[in-house]
């Protein structure tokens, strides 16, 4: 791995850290514990940023069906998602949890975006990309293969309502299978690029 994506990395968790710190300092009675109170009505706030969030899931649900190729992990991904938030917005209940998992499962999601951005700008196959790529996979990597398998333990551990707890294995899967996905996507990438390396040193 070179210098530079190595130093984007660290650069990237820096910020990151520095950015949560100077939130709690700013905030701190909003930073106390963000899963609390647990398997708890949800509030009016938490219900709205639940309501905004399936409008646009919904929106991009659909659009996901006007794709050139319709990708059927990413249609579970919205039906599990619409359901289970759905669920929440029904029973007034797990407002906590559902709104954690939004900023886990949405924290990648900027980074997500940039490498598309990039490769439509013409950076494909460049070191810049490949940075954009490693952030990606390592923030979804983290986000959803540690906070996402804890956020599922809390909300099936507690006195939650059927449907939320098999909503929450069912995204866990999801990023499960993604995790999966991802990871031969970063394989292939370092071995493709090892190989364009040895391709010009053989010149």
């Amino acid at each position: 791995m070179d210098d530079s994506i190595l130093n984007l990395i660290v650069f990237g968790v820096v910020s990151w850290t520095t950015l949560f710190l100077l939130t709690r300092k700013l905030f701190p009675n909003h930073w106390n514990c963000p899963l609390c109170p647990l398997a708890s009505r949800s509030s009016h706030k938490q219900m709205r940023a639940l309501a905004v969030t399936v409008g646009y899931l919904i929106y991009d649900f659909v659009c996901c069906l006007f794709d050139k190729q319709v990708k059927i992990d990413n249609l579970i991904h919205h039906l599990v998602s619409v359901v289970g938030l759905g669920a929440g917005l029904a029973y007034e209940w797990c407002g906590s949890e559902m709104v954690a998992a939004l900023c886990v499962t949405e924290i990648s999601s900027p980074f997500l975006h940039m490498r598309e951005i990039l490769k439509e700008l013409g950076y494909k196959d460049t070191d810049f990309n490949l940075a954009a790529d490693v952030l990606f996979a390592v923030i979804f990597s983290c986000a959803r293969m540690i906070g996402g398998p804890y956020l599922t333990y809390v909300t099936l551990s507690d006195d939650n309502p059927i449907l939320i707890k098999a909503m929450a294995s069912g995204l866990q899967l999801v990023s499960a299978f993604w995790f999966y996905k991802i990871a031969r996507m970063i394989m292939y990438k370092f071995s493709k690029r090892n190989k364009a390396k040895i391709v010009h040193l053989i010149r």
